[in-house]
């Protein structure tokens, strides 16, 4: 099958789309990327999404209305992605969107007198299957999280088709809005793998980029504004006692913690410490380095044997932090990039044995279309009425096949 997927993550920076041809049956996918590309959210629509994503007051009417649009733009999205690979929607057999995160609440919090978990992706899948004329699957974490599961993470499962190695222990790290991780010890069945979010990615970054510029830059481009500040230690240390960090997987987070009111602390915290607009930044970058080497020595490498770790996500393009989360992990790098780069580091936060640090590129996936190759494979699975979650990462009771399918119109 010939299949789009689609995904918009919590910075909200844009719909990530990949066309990917795909076959056969686990174990044994043959999943081939055939190009990737991505189209910028409308400016009111991502400040409208991000307005209600931070938990703001919305009537019932206003996010049905932002449901129903942002179908409309993820259907317009398909059909540019169609025209930049030059081919007809016509020719696509599925597409697979993840939609957007407004909600997540994969733990059980006290609702209405009982524990309850919810997520809510919104962006209906009907207007997309008849915009484009292709049969749409959607909303995929709910399965998961009927199941006792956290309905995240998700992408591990093509995690797992695309980086399983016989000889090689391997970690895929994902640094979108959120930092993710995925397991793979070397020759592993599925039910040794497992995944977490580690914490914050850029979105602790782009939040201060954007309060700090009024809004005319949305990320730190090549880390540019960072290279300009020094890190605070004394703010890192602090920073590092974040309670979410030491809380054991399976565990997902997302804008609900580290959105508006982290930022404000984030804030708080620089005029305490005399923080200039530049060391914020920088110690925000290098504090979501940290937290994934932390998360790694916490929870991964006490117990599993890793020789590399995959990155991509929009982390990857920023060189402070790709090479301050390489320095604990053994990477070498000359004195003057040391020099220019990385914060000196604690003997805690630095690894027994060496890892390679590589971007997902050099397994022939860029780094900013794993996750949209990741949502038309489990589109893949669910069409063919196969479970592709991983019981071991998201928590779940046992398999469930994901999503809802919107068929397209009859031709």
């Amino acid at each position: 099958m010939l299949v789009l997927g689609m995904m918009s993550g919590t910075s909200v920076d844009g719909i990530d789309i990949s066309l990917a041809r795909i076959s056969g049956a686990p174990p044994n996918l043959q999943i081939k990327l055939q190009n990737h590309t991505s189209v910028a959210f409308p400016a009111a629509v991502r400040k409208e999404i991000l307005r209600v994503a931070e938990q703001n007051p919305v009537t019932s009417g206003e996010l049905s209305q932002l449901h129903s649009r942002l179908g409309h733009i993820y259907a317009a999205a398909a059909v540019t992605a169609c025209e930049r690979f030059h081919i007809s929607p016509r020719k696509i057999d599925l597409i697979g969107n993840h939609g957007q995160t407004i909600f997540h609440q994969g733990l059980p919090v006290s609702y209405l007198g009982a524990p309850s978990t919810s997520t809510l992706q919104i962006g209906e899948a009907a207007i997309i299957a008849a915009r484009t004329g292709v049969t749409t699957v959607s909303d995929f974490r709910p399965a998961d999280l009927a199941l006792g599961g956290n309905g995240a993470p998700l992408v591990p499962f093509a995690d797992f088709a695309l980086y399983r190695h016989p000889k090689l222990g391997r970690v895929s790290l994902n640094i979108g809005g959120i930092a993710n991780v995925t397991v793979i010890p070397a020759n592993a069945e599925p039910s040794r793998v497992f995944a977490f979010d580690t914490g914050p990615g850029n979105m602790l970054i782009d939040a201060l980029v954007s309060h700090f510029t009024h809004g005319r830059q949305r990320f730190d481009k090549n880390a540019a504004l960072a290279q300009k500040g020094r890190a605070i230690p004394v703010l890192l240390d602090e920073l590092l006692r974040d309670p979410y960090l030491k809380q054991a997987p399976p565990k997902s987070t997302g804008r609900e913690y580290y959105g508006v009111a982290y930022v404000k602390k984030l804030l708080t915290l620089g005029k305490k410490h005399h923080a200039k607009p530049n060391d914020l930044i920088r110690t925000a970058t290098i504090f979501t380095a940290l937290s994934i080497v932390d998360a790694l020595n916490r929870f991964v490498l006490p117990k599993h044997k890793i020789h590399q770790l995959i990155v991509s996500g929009g982390g990857a393009q920023n060189p402070l932090l790709f090479l301050q989360l390489s320095a604990p992990l053994g990477a070498q790098t000359s004195a003057l990039v040391r020099a220019r780069y990385i914060v000196p580091l604690s003997s805690k936060m630095k690894t027994s044995s060496r890892i390679e640090v590589l971007p997902s590129s050099q397994l022939n996936v860029p780094t900013d279309a794993k996750e949209s190759l990741a949502f038309a494979l489990l589109a893949y699975e669910t069409f063919h009425q196969r479970p592709s979650n991983i019981p071991s990462a998201t928590g779940a009771r046992g398999p469930a096949i994901l999503g809802k399918i919107s068929y397209a119109p009859p031709r």
